[in-house]
């Protein structure tokens, strides 16, 4: 918004065209008169006169038009009430109206819904614009997780006896430079510290990603975080989607727009199918982690779910069961299987994409989930 309205037309703007004294009516300046046609045609659908229409050259002027008088949080939002209110799914359809848009997470999942029937003169759009979002949030994203990761896989091979051979010098010097010795111009360490073995530092971790229609948010943070697990050496890292079917995408984690164009929102659930098959695939359950995020409304055998579920617990795999990983908190969970799993030391908890990094520190350090989750507030459902 460039000009500075006064009071009376920005309620006017906020209220729409039916709060109008028609004796008194309110001046609008070109600009608020343009804004005010945007708002109309999506928001005063039963004035006779407003709407989007069902041609492509309307809805590419209305798309522009909101780019130019609106900012960008606010363009979002109306993009997502034309989807909601008017049923414009098909707009994603079309490549000169995809290219209108204001890429976000929430169009990503729009678009990730309708992977499957996008036509192929549209595809190549669509993917530019998940590239577009995908390489914001990694730069966002990135480097927190790098570094929470690289501190406690430090931190979790620490040896406080280490044998010669695994002696840090370089921590060990700094650690004992109080206990310097001038007459012998050296310092001699009153503690040794090392890091042990490199087969005791590799750690597994697991992404279980539910493809469930409501995950959509979830499963575009997910790729980008697996993205820069799989680019860590001291980690081995794995992705599994799934609805009633698993689909390994292990192969595709350094790559999360090929990733992300591998899944398919919607379908059924099968949370102990997914388990089972990541079950098969872990080499150390002391030194794996699995990441469940689902909604856990279990379309499978909820008992055989439960069974493995604590099968997995008293091997020592540590199982971080994720409803949501996003910025809006949980959706609409089965609360009886999140009691469940509570129940047998796996809370179910929303997690943001900021918080994140922390809590696989934190699972890497075999930290107690519960006081983790104290600590950053979050209470587990």
């Amino acid at each position: 918004m460039q000009e500075d309205f006064s009071s009376i037309q920005k309620w006017r703007l906020l209220l729409g065209k039916a709060a109008e004294n028609p004796e008194d009516k309110t001046e609008l300046s070109a600009e608020a008169s343009a804004m005010d046609q945007c708002l109309g045609a999506l928001y005063n659908q039963n004035d006779g006169q407003a709407g989007l229409g069902d041609s492509s050259p309307q809805l590419n002027r209305w798309l522009g038009d909101i780019r130019t008088y609106f900012p960008a949080p606010l363009v979002q939002i109306m993009q997502k009430d034309a989807f909601d209110r008017l049923g414009l799914e098909e707009m994603l359809l079309e490549p000169e109206l995809l290219e209108s848009l204001e890429p976000n997470v929430e169009l990503l999942s729009t678009l990730l819904s309708l992977n499957k029937v996008i036509p192929e003169k549209t595809r190549e759009t669509a993917r530019l614009l998940v590239q577009k979002v995908v390489e914001e949030l990694k730069r966002k994203l990135e480097n927190p997780l790098r570094q929470a990761v690289k501190g406690a896989l430090n931190r979790s091979v620490r040896n406080r006896r280490p044998r010669h051979n695994e002696i840090d010098w370089l921590r060990t010097i700094r650690l004992n430079l109080k206990h310097y010795q001038q007459s012998y111009k050296t310092v001699v360490p009153e503690r040794l510290i090392g890091s042990g073995k490199k087969g005791q530092s590799l750690k597994e971790i697991i992404l279980c990603v539910d493809q469930s229609g409501s995950m959509g948010s979830s499963l575009v943070y997910s790729s980008i975080f697996g993205a820069v697990l799989a680019s860590l050496p001291a980690l081995r890292s794995q992705m599994i989607v799934f609805d009633t079917e698993v689909v390994d995408l292990s192969a595709y984690m350094q790559e999360p727009v090929d990733l992300l164009f591998g899944t398919q929102l919607g379908g059924g659930t099968d949370i102990n199918k997914a388990l089972a098959y990541a079950q098969k695939s872990i080499r150390s359950p002391q030194n794996t982690t699995i990441v469940l995020i689902s909604d856990l409304y279990e379309g499978g055998d909820s008992q055989a779910l439960l069974q493995r579920l604590a099968q997995l617990k008293k091997t020592g795999v540590q199982l971080i069961s994720l409803l949501a990983l996003n910025d809006q908190g949980a959706p609409i969970y089965d609360r009886d299987m999140a009691q469940k799993f509570a129940q047998l030391g796996s809370p179910a908890f929303a997690c943001t994409p900021q918080q994140f990094p922390r809590l696989i520190a934190a699972a890497l350090e075999k930290k107690d989930i519960h006081h983790w989750l104290n600590q950053e507030g979050i209470s587990p459902k």
